[in-house]
């Protein structure tokens, strides 16, 4: 019995609304609003084609009266039927609406049939004849209209078949019992239809809505990559992609409105020792608090000063409301006075200080990049002469500013072969000072400036795009000297930013390391953290390419990023170099003493060298051997050397360590 209820239940079910899918409802709706105006046409040319047969036949109030009513019940529907079409229901609307077509669909069907059967005694064998085939050709249309809405497909379609076929085969003509008995298998086959196209339908429908479904989610994934993507991680405040294009945008208002607008850029003092003592997880706690800092000073004037992190312990501000120069110096001093209140975590006591650089618009600067370059060179001026104060872009910055124009001037039109010259620095085994390898530095002597500083001709030849074309004739020197080296002497060359984070990488250097004649075992290339930073994912295919070729890899600078235990951890190293800034008061600094002594730990427990620079004294030399570094390097031993006199150097070294007569130098001699 209860399975018997269950499938009367489901039965039923066929002749309802479904009313727990309320996509499945309105699209129902709308396919339907679409469609039923047809039946009602179909409905309305059919019967006037019947009332035609029958006009001279049938009684005036069967062919007159009767169709006029069904006429205009059948207008009525479809009149608002048309009106529908536009409209965006509700899910109970429109559920109300198919409901009430379910329940006139029956009746309607029922008196088309009622007054087909009753014009049906009236007429002669061709008229009869023309009510089986009107009422089979309606049914039809009827079925393909109501598609959309199965249950009063199914109802008209029995309201109509059961008496139609009945009513045919009782009268006992063959061709009419043949008519019916082909109508029904006919309207079988297309029930048959209707089942299977409102699955398709409902399925439709469903996949439709997961597929909103999904890109709602991909939008609101979308939104919230959008997001992140302009927000610092570790502080929440806007990163840097956020900073330049609120820093477009405002220089833009400022350029129509005619108004001041300053640009400033916050570094913290003293970051990178906390950083290298403590670890990154005191160091990301300091930098949280002083961004929380900084923001506080921010916020403290409204909607007037933007605020981001440019990324590691560097800051940018954007200040609007047309501010002077005094309101920027107490804007930078606010910041400093709070950066330097002491930082307190668990057991860890520390402190900071911040240099922060000023650009004024329309004063120092008429694009939005020029302003910025700006307050990064007063910061840079900060940091070399003014430590720990605010300084704003002046007319004597820009004209520094004007001589680096005048170094990449130059460079543009220098010929590198002919001006550009090496010299050789020994790094040594620190167990005995004996000679490992040479580093090589460039030189330049330009024929108007006389002999220009790596430290200046280097940052511009990367600025100006010709630090490639500068490397690979470096290279080429550099190996050409290398190759008249003793075999176990390796060479030591820098890479840039630019030559292992380009799209092509270090491809073109490997045609030249291939064709010098000296072994890749005894080439080894060094990039700074800087250089990583640029673009990670490039620099390390590029250092990969490098080692699979045979060359060592050195992290120079070690100490001076801040993601530096990362890249130690992530790139394939042979040697890491302690930048010299930890050495140079390594006797009287603990703080110092201890950092070189973790790092050489580091570098133990990783199976990697360790190359400390800047030994200059004989004390230092002890503390590094003491400590465990494994090379050394710096004035202490020798300062930079042209090729030339390495034979000479190495030659006293052999007298030094008693080594015997007759040993081969590769190459010397010719």
């Amino acid at each position: 019995m209860p399975d018997v209820r269950r499938y009367i239940s489901r039965a039923g079910g066929l002749f309802r609304v479904p009313a727990d899918n309320p996509e499945l409802t309105r699209a129902q709706f709308k396919a339907f609003s679409k469609q039923v105006p047809l039946l009602y046409f179909i409905l309305i040319t059919n019967s006037l084609a019947l009332t035609y047969t029958f006009l001279p036949l049938a009684p005036t109030w069967l062919t007159m009266a009767v169709p006029a009513l069904l006429s205009t019940i059948t207008g009525l529907r479809m009149l608002w039927w048309l009106r529908q079409r536009d409209v965006d229901p509700s899910s109970e609307e429109a559920l109300q609406n198919l409901r009430l077509t379910n329940r006139i669909a029956g009746p309607i069907g029922a008196l088309f049939v009622v007054w087909s059967f009753a014009l049906f005694p009236y007429g002669d064998p061709f008229a009869k004849g023309q009510v089986a085939f009107y009422m089979a050709v309606t049914v039809i249309g009827i079925i393909f209209c109501l598609m959309h809405l199965r249950s009063a497909a199914l109802i008209v379609t029995l309201v109509v078949i059961v008496p139609y076929v009945i009513f045919f085969v009782s009268t006992g003509v063959p061709a009419l019992r043949a008519i019916a008995v082909n109508q029904l298998l006919v309207s079988g086959a297309m029930v048959t239809v209707l089942f299977i196209y409102y699955r398709d339908f409902a399925a439709l429908v469903a996949s439709r809505k997961s597929l909103l479904a999904e890109q709602a989610a991909t939008q609101a994934l979308s939104d919230e990559n959008l997001r992140l993507a302009n927000l610092d991680s570790l502080t929440d405040l806007p990163n840097r992609r956020r900073f330049f294009s609120e820093l477009t945008q405002a220089f833009a208002d400022a350029e129509r409105d005619g108004t001041r607008l300053a640009v400033g850029i916050i570094d913290l003092d003293g970051f990178k020792p906390i950083n290298d003592t403590y670890g990154h997880t005191v160091g990301d706690r300091v930098l949280m608090e002083a961004a929380r800092r900084i923001r506080d000073v921010c916020e403290s004037r409204g909607s007037q000063v933007h605020l981001a992190r440019l990324g590691g312990d560097e800051f940018g501000l954007i200040v609007f409301g047309a501010p002077s120069d005094d309101d920027l110096l107490t804007l930078g001093r606010e910041i400093t006075d709070f950066i330097k209140l002491p930082y307190q975590f668990d057991t860890t006591h520390t402190g900071l200080s911040c240099s922060t650089g000023f650009a004024l618009y329309p004063r120092s600067a008429t694009a939005a990049d020029a302003l910025y370059e700006c307050a990064d060179y007063a910061l840079y001026h900060a940091k070399r002469h003014a430590r720990g104060q605010v300084i704003i872009f002046s007319t004597e910055l820009e004209a520094e500013i004007r001589s680096r124009g005048v170094i990449e001037h130059l460079l543009r039109t220098a010929d590198f072969e002919a001006e550009m010259e090496l010299v050789f620095q020994p790094i040594m085994a620190a167990a005995n000072a004996r000679t490992t390898g040479f580093e090589v530095l460039a030189r330049w002597h330009s024929p108007r400036l006389g002999l220009v500083s790596p430290a200046s001709f280097i940052p511009a030849a990367e600025r100006i795009g010709v630090i490639r074309s500068l490397t690979r004739v470096l290279l080429v020197k550099a190996l050409a000297a290398a190759r008249t080296w003793p075999d176990d002497i390796r060479m030591s060359f820098n890479l840039s930013a630019h030559d292992i984070c380009a799209p092509e990488g270090i491809l073109p250097l490997i045609p030249i390391i291939q064709g010098s004649g000296v072994p890749p075992r005894r080439i080894e290339f060094e990039i700074t953290e800087t250089a990583v930073t640029f673009d990670f994912a490039r620099a390390e295919q590029s250092i990969s390419t490098l080692k699979a070729i045979g060359c060592g890899i050195s992290l120079d600078d070690f100490g001076t990023g801040y993601s530096s235990l990362s890249h130690v951890h992530r790139l394939p190293l042979d040697k890491l170099k302690v930048d010299r800034s930890f050495v140079r008061d390594i006797n009287v600094n603990p703080i110092s003493h201890k950092i070189i002594k973790s790092l050489t730990g580091l570098c133990a427990d990783m199976e990697i060298a360790c190359v400390v620079e800047g030994v200059e004294t004989k004390e230092q030399l002890d503390s590094l051997r003491r400590v465990g570094a494994d090379y050394i390097q710096g004035y202490y031993f020798a300062q930079p050397m042209p090729a030339d006199a390495i034979f000479g150097f190495l030659a006293k070294e052999r007298q030094r360590f008693a080594e015997p007569a007759g040993v081969k130098v590769a190459g010397a001699g010719g």
